[in-house]
């Protein structure tokens, strides 16, 4: 049975009247919106985990069943993540939208917001390395998004491509239970991270593959595989994210998903759906180049940063039960 919010009626209905490139801007700015939410929703998913449990320190890595389930018992890890379904959402439509090269790398504004609400919440101010990170970052995610807006376009996508994309999702399943399975006890709070980037990528791919199939009303049992596929990478990953949150900063977290996810799926994005094959040689190279200088922006705001309030508390401050 079709969404009804995405069928072609409803669609053409609301932005049908919309050129191309108003859809594109409309989209972007829908995914600016679900920035925001991400970003306060990761803030309060973090202090949820960390007044969820008392984590020992040999269990900072490998948070528990029980533990998991103490986080439904937390308000504010309930409202985080009711903020993180709005933005989920928020990213869906903007999907719908416009094409998946666009406006997923929009992701590092979470970041940039992010890092400012933690200062306040801190009372300290953000130094020079940190301001000169948040500049590198937005500068490189605004070129890399403007030459996006002008070349990249969605294209048919073929069967054959979907197929491509779930036989990759299934093998970076089987890779990472493996890794759960054997390496679990090693794994810092940047593998966590990097999983859960990986991850997300494929429910941002998937769910615009799953969108573009219900508008055009081309349902068929890859549909169903995608929608399988975007459940279990997003309930996978999550749990990836609350078990970075046990051994790491909001930040830290943060910062790995606006990196991982969006250069994971904008590669889908131009080798499998072919979204930047109208792209010359030129705007290829200044893809590379404005996404190194976004990531390197990246990695000075998750090196430094002011010290969070949100961060649990240390062992010896924890309160007795």
């Amino acid at each position: 049975m079709p969404v009804p919010f995405y069928t072609s009626e409803v669609t053409d209905a609301i932005v049908g009247f919309l050129d191309p490139a108003a859809r594109k801007n409309l989209g972007i700015a829908v995914a600016l919106l679900g920035t925001i939410f991400l970003a306060l929703g990761a803030q309060l998913q973090h202090r949820g985990v960390g007044k969820a449990a008392r984590i020992r320190a040999s269990d900072r890595q490998r948070m528990s069943a029980g533990q998991l389930l103490a986080l439904l018992r937390r308000p504010s890890w309930l409202l985080g993540t009711l903020l993180l379904g709005c933005a989920i959402l928020l990213q869906l439509t903007s999907l719908g939208l416009a094409p998946l090269l666009v406006v997923q790398p929009l992701g590092v504004a979470a970041l940039v917001l992010s890092t400012v609400v933690d200062s306040r919440l801190a009372h300290t101010r953000l130094d020079g390395t940190v301001l000169r990170s948040v500049a590198l970052s937005v500068g490189g995610i605004v070129v890399f998004v403007t030459i996006a807006a002008v070349y990249a376009a969605d294209r048919p996508i073929q069967p054959p491509q979907v197929t491509i994309i779930l036989i990759l999702l299934a093998a970076v399943l089987v890779g990472f239970g493996l890794v759960f399975v054997f390496l679990r006890a090693r794994l810092t709070a940047v593998a966590w991270v990097v999983g859960a980037g990986v991850l997300y990528a494929f429910v941002a791919t998937l769910a615009k593959l799953t969108i573009t199939q219900l508008v055009s009303g081309q349902i068929s049992l890859l549909t169903l595989l995608c929608v399988g596929g975007v459940l279990t990478a997003a309930v996978v990953g999550g749990i990836f994210v609350q078990i970075a949150y046990s051994s790491g900063p909001p930040n830290l977290v943060i910062a790995g998903l606006t990196v991982v996810d969006p250069l994971v799926a904008v590669g889908i994005g131009i080798v499998v759906l072919g979204e930047a094959s109208a792209a010359p040689p030129y705007a290829l190279v200044a893809f590379v180049l404005a996404g190194a200088v976004a990531a390197y922006g990246v990695v000075g705001l998750s090196r430094h940063r002011p010290q969070s309030t949100l961060e649990p508390a240390p062992l010896t401050q924890t309160p007795p039960e």
